[in-house]
This record gives C-alpha cells, structure tokens and sequence, in this order.
C-alpha cells in the first residue's frame, strides 16, 4: 500500500512541520536578542491545520486521534522513541549505567 493511500493528512502534516519550523525560528531569534517583552510575533497558523490529528495507526489499527501535536506532525505517544545509542562510545557508556549502580549500593 502506498504511503498516500494510508495517510490522507500527509501534505497537511508537512506543512504543519514547516510552520513549526518558522515558529521556532523566531522564538530563537527573539531570545538570542535577549528580549523578554512583548513576545515574537509569529505566523498565523493556516485554517486547514487547526485540529490535524495525530494519524498514527494504534495498536488496534485505528488512528491516533490527538490533536495535541509536536513540530514532527506526531502526538506525544507517536512522536517517535529513541533508538538507543548509535556509536560504540555511546552503546559503552549505556553498558555500563546499570553496572556502576550495583556496586554502590548498601544491603
């Protein structure tokens, strides 16, 4: 199944992430300049994104239904997990996070 055909919302999900990435963008600026107040002006969010939903498939086969999205056009349960360390200085330090603990501890 092609990926259009599963997720009617995916033109609108893309230029949610655009919008966000403008929105963000001036909030950098803003702080960078070191003001406080009155806040950025930020672009309108268009009409036809108000209430975009998730759209993740659930564990049921439904879709997610939240509305309450990050700037990847995902909720917070379907917003992506970490994949865990990449590098082998990374997956080193995460081996040994459990290790260092036990030995600390006192009966």
């Amino acid at each position: 199944m092609n990926a259009m055909q599963t997720d009617p919302d995916r033109e609108r999900r893309r230029r949610w992430r655009k919008y966000h990435a403008e929105h963000e963008r001036l909030a950098n600026e803003w702080r960078e300049l070191g003001y406080q107040h009155p806040p950025p002006v930020y672009p309108r969010l268009p009409r036809d994104l108000i209430g975009l939903t998730c759209g993740a498939r659930t564990r049921a086969g439904t879709p997610c239904k939240l509305t309450a999205i990050y700037g990847s056009g995902r909720c917070k349960l379907h917003g992506g997990l970490s994949t865990g360390p990449t590098s082998a200085q990374g997956k080193a330090r995460s081996a040994s996070n459990g290790r260092a603990q036990k030995t600390k501890r006192t009966p």
